[in-house]
């Protein structure tokens, strides 16, 4: 009898170790917490939110071409941190601007788009800081790497879209910016956030049209444009250097369940199921507490995380960071 009840514990404890937790759930996040000091977890969905309301936005498609590394020349000098919006002053209110896609897989649009318009903006001076549409692109490339619009796309397509046949500007949602303003409302990811619940949104890819939606502004006019095609780089130390001399760039990443409930520190896996792939735009970097790190921003707007930006572990390809990062430079 004692047997029996010792190896029905025994049993009964086994089934509980391999009991899932909710991946938004205070259980989950305390987990996070227990095993690392590196990062914070903390509650940024709402615990009963569908884990599949956060997969529509995991919209990063792997780049079908293939891009020549670009190797800068190691005189450049790279500083221990770097952050571009101090770095360009007159850039700041762009660059440090966080975007937000909805409720749309469009995050490998808006990622890119947002390094554009922050390119644009530096290449010139700080006199060209009408963003580019994410919408245009979203909507309108048709190259095999990035037809799916909400339904995900390449970052590397993206660029060489801009380079190929030129994206018209276009700010926010709801703004005057701009030819072609962002098409869906910024929404929030739990109760008490001050946006309509991204969950109850739900959208399809918009028609492409070659028409401003702004009065008064001529599509062929307010096409911008790259200077070539997409590049990819050797190493760390040449996304670096291309940062400093050019402007942020894209990175697309394996995005896991426990990436959703980061707030601060240093990120990397801790535990959790893999989500998808997700576009961003590192801006810098750093190191903190001995842990050297990438500054990026995020697209789930600036409740989010840490106001909207994160941090990642730079060098050690952290859930393939550092396989796809992409840029190429503004023709202005």
């Amino acid at each position: 009898m004692r047997i029996t009840l010792c190896l029905s514990f025994l049993l009964s404890a086994a089934l509980a170790t391999n009991i899932k937790m909710n991946p938004l759930s205070d259980e989950f996040i305390n987990h996070i917490n227990s095993q690392q000091n590196d990062w914070k977890a903390g509650r940024n969905f709402d615990e009963n939110m569908p884990i599949s309301e956060i997969k529509k936005r995991m919209g990063a498609r792997k780049s079908i071409s293939k891009a020549k590394p670009t190797v800068h020349s190691k005189d450049i000098e790279i500083p221990e941190s770097f952050d571009a919006r101090t770095n360009w002053p007159e850039c700041s209110s762009v660059i440090g601007s966080i975007a937000d896609q909805s409720a749309c897989g469009s995050c490998w649009a808006v990622s890119t788009t947002s390094a554009m318009s922050d390119r644009r903006c530096i290449a010139s001076g700080g006199s060209l800081q009408v963003p580019v549409s994410a919408e245009d692109v979203l909507t309108c490339c048709t190259d095999t790497s990035c037809w799916l619009g909400c339904d995900g796309g390449s970052t590397q397509a993206a660029w060489n879209y801009w380079f190929q046949s030129g994206i018209v500007t276009g700010g926010r949602y709801n703004s005057s910016l701009g030819c072609k303003p962002y098409p869906f409302q910024p929404c929030d990811n739990w109760l008490e956030g001050k946006y309509v619940q991204c969950s109850t949104l739900s959208y399809d890819t918009p028609d492409c049209t070659r028409s401003c939606s702004s009065s008064g502004l001529n599509y062929r006019s307010e096409l911008t444009y790259g200077k070539s095609m997409a590049e990819k780089f050797a190493t760390v130390e040449d996304v670096q250097r291309e940062i400093l001399q050019n402007g942020p760039v894209t990175a697309s990443f394996v995005l896991y369940e426990d990436f959703v409930n980061y707030k601060s520190g240093v990120y990397h896996y801790v535990d959790g199921d893999e989500i998808g792939g997700h576009s961003v735009r590192i801006i810098g970097w750093g190191v903190e507490n001995n842990v050297a790190y990438w500054l990026v921003a995020n697209s789930w707007n600036e409740d989010w995380g840490d106001d909207g930006l994160f941090k990642i572990r730079r060098g050690v390809d952290e859930c393939s960071f550092e396989m796809e990062i992409n840029a190429a430079q503004a023709k202005v």
